[in-house]
């Protein structure tokens, strides 16, 4: 579709200024004034605010833990991505079969996504052990697209230290980043132990065993390996916690390079008084990490003001409350893993304002940051010429999020209530609009497979 966008108030990481925008092809052609071409589509966004579609690097479409499946698949996960203004994810994918390539898990997600994403999407790779051959196909990885790589220090499928500082060490020749999940296992596990052998199974005591010190050690732990592998690119997924954020910070000022601090929404909103809710409620938030305090929260919104944090995300990971409340008061049981991703942009930008910080930050954190680091960038995550035409039009207006008006398939929003003042209105992927009026004009399979390359240094 060639369409011009008129009148409206233009937004990205660094500015914001009057001026229309003409696409071309799905492609920003033209960023100007008194822009005119018959037969072109016009929108008028007088009075509107005109931003870069969200990139969200943290989500799990489709995630099958074997006892438990997250309801949100590639179409219906990606429609709740749209409606919330984002147009670009980046899947944290499941584990394989035992001892699998690191290709297998790849290649079957491309089956999942390709037929049922309305956005586009790209995957990181899952490092579930080590071995010659899948530091090896790390390398051919790379060369298909696939730049980033996660690895757990806890879940069944964890990696050593060993393991850990192999991997780092081929991400530095071929410049990938690695992302983590960084809690300390042997903690964790204690402590589960022990509060089980309590009878202290409520939700609340999910918070309690796994504590912000499980996430501080194992993030410092990992800044020393990256230390002796040279400084590869190496991500922190949902930091969470003060403790956290401090050994990031701590190192960058002792010159460690090339790391990298994502939190998400319910750490910048929800907090784990959440676990005490009656009648079982509390169950609907276990996550891993889990909600922290309310010092945590400041010092994270702190961090985003200081560019010490520098993505926002969701680790969107939907489950229906049936699921959710089987464990009852075994909070040991119950799958972990929220929904969010249709709720991000409005909640951060409504949150974010309301504390001073600049919506030129804001979108830094929702859209351009997180395309640079997984190297999306310039073609995803900005308004500029020659960059893809992913946009999407805000108004300045009072809504609640209720159920009634998410559209991801949980029959929940860990969000009931929040009122938000930013509503994403147009939804445009690629130059064609897919939201507008409350509705969705995308067909399944209208998302493409975003092939990435390395970054550099």
């Amino acid at each position: 579709m060639n369409l011009i966008i008129k009148n409206g108030l233009i937004n990205d990481n660094e500015k914001s200024y009057k001026a229309d925008i003409l696409i071309e092809n799905g492609i920003i052609k033209q960023i100007g004034t008194n822009t005119e071409q018959k037969n072109y589509k016009t929108i008028d966004a007088d009075n509107k605010l005109i931003l870069p579609g969200g990139v969200d690097v943290h989500t799990h479409m489709d995630l099958d833990l074997g006892k438990y499946k997250a309801v949100d698949d590639f179409y219906t996960g990606t429609v709740a991505a749209a409606f919330g203004g984002t147009t670009t994810i980046v899947d944290h994918i499941a584990f394989g079969p035992k001892g699998c390539s690191l290709s297998h898990q790849i290649d079957e997600y491309h089956k999942l996504a390709k037929e049922k994403a309305v956005i586009d999407y790209s995957f990181h790779g899952v490092i579930q052990h080590v071995d010659e051959q899948i530091l090896h196909e790390m390398n051919e990885m790379v060369n298909e697209g696939i730049t980033s790589f996660k690895v757990y220090m806890t879940y069944d499928n964890m990696l050593s230290d060993e393991e850990i500082l192999k991997v780092l060490i081929q991400a530095k020749k071929i410049n990938a980043v690695i992302a983590v999940h960084a809690e300390n296992d042997g903690a964790i596990q204690y402590l589960r132990n022990y509060y089980k052998s309590l009878n202290s199974s409520k939700p609340i005591y999910h918070a309690l065993s796994r504590p912000d010190s499980t996430e501080a050690e194992a993030i410092n732990r990992m800044i020393y390996l990256s230390e002796i592998a040279e400084f590869p690119h190496l991500y922190f997924v949902h930091v969470s916690t003060k403790k956290g954020l401090d050994e990031i910070i701590t190192a960058r000022r002792r010159g460690v390079k090339n790391i990298y601090c994502e939190t998400c929404t319910q750490y910048l909103t929800l907090t784990e008084d959440y676990y005490n809710k009656e009648n079982c409620e509390g169950l609907k938030y276990i996550m891993a990490p889990p909600l922290r305090r309310t010092g945590d929260v400041e010092a994270l919104w702190e961090g985003v003001i200081n560019d010490d944090v520098d993505v926002i995300a969701t680790d969107h990971c939907p489950f229906f409350l049936e699921q959710k409340l089987k464990a009852k008061y075994d909070f040991t049981i119950a799958p972990g893993g929220v929904p969010g991703v249709e709720e991000r942009m409005e909640i951060v930008l409504t949150e974010g304002i309301k504390r001073g910080i600049s919506i030129n930050k804001i979108i830094d954190k929702l859209s351009t940051r997180p395309a640079e680091i997984f190297s999306l960038y310039p073609r995803k995550g900005a308004i500029q010429v020659g960059s893809d035409a992913d946009i999407i039009i805000i108004s300045e207006k009072n809504e609640t999020i209720k159920q009634e008006n998410r559209h991801s398939r949980a029959d929940y929003t860990p969000y009931e209530g929040f009122k938000i003042n930013y509503i994403v209105e147009t939804t445009i992927l690629r130059g064609d609009i897919i939201i507008q009026d409350n509705k969705l004009d995308a067909e399944m399979g209208d998302g493409q497979f975003m092939k990435r390359k390395s970054m550099k240094g």
